[in-house]
Parts: structure tokens; sequence; C-alpha cells
């Protein structure tokens, strides 16, 4: 699925992946299939955070019943729709968030390292709102037009 949506024409001058490779045989996969078109990947992008951090923000979410948008830690409305049935999902349940942890700290977390060592991972602190977090992104990435 990956590999047929990097050979469209919208990608050919850039693409950004999220939430894939998720092991180190994915990223492997990725590396030759890049390298036989005779484009490696120029740069991965980790976005560092704490643990408890993590936990916080995402058991703090809530979802809008009504049109299922996001809603803020607090928000007693939906911004998006003004709905008040406002309701956390089973997978930003504190124990779900810590087990999903537990795997990327099992299966993911080595892809830091693998990319570590190919010269190419760029570390981003996911400190801040989200308009400052994207703004570190774009500028460490612009570094290497």
């Amino acid at each position: 699925m990956v590999k047929d949506r990097l050979t469209h024409d919208d990608v050919a001058n850039g693409f950004l992946l999220d939430g894939y490779p998720r092991n180190v045989v994915q990223a492997e996969v990725l590396r030759a299939f890049l390298a036989e078109r005779g484009t490696p990947l120029q740069a991965a992008l980790e976005l560092s955070i704490a643990a408890d951090e993590i936990i916080k923000r995402l058991s703090s979410r809530r979802t809008c019943r009504a049109c299922g948008a996001s809603a803020a830690a607090g928000a007693t409305s939906c911004s998006s729709c003004s709905g008040t049935d406002l309701y956390q999902r089973e997978d930003d349940k504190e124990e779900v968030i810590a087990r999903r942890l537990e795997v990327y700290e099992e299966q993911t977390a080595p892809i830091i390292s693998f990319y570590r060592n190919e010269g190419i991972l760029l570390t981003i602190p996911a400190v801040g709102t989200v308009a400052q977090i994207t703004e570190q992104s774009i500028s460490a990435l612009s570094r290497l037009a």
C-alpha cells in the first residue's frame, strides 16, 4: 500500500509518512524501495516527549459524539459543532495508553537508533503548542533543502 502510494506523481517532490514505518523491518523495506527508485529518504522526524506527558495529554482528550471532532482538555463543548456530549475514547484511557507505550518501546522505538545510524534522524522536542512544534519541525526540515 505504501509502496503503491509512493509511485504517484504527487509525491515526486516529497512526502511525509505518519505512523510508518512501525518497526525496523519496515524501515529496511522502505529504504530498499526508495533506493531502487533513486530517491533515498532524506530525514526521519522524531517528536520527542516524555511518556507521562503523552499519558496526560491523551487521557484528557475528549471526542464529540455529534461530529467526532476532538475536544480540548477541559472543554465542556465541541468547538466544531457546539455539541456538549463529549466522551473519552477507549484508546484514550490511561491503561490502554500505557500498553500502547509498551508496544511502542518494544516494536517502534528501535527505529530511532536505525535512523540515527543512517544519519537522517531529526529530533524535535514535542513541548509547546501545536503551532510551535510545527514551526520547529518545518525549520528542521527546511535546513535539508
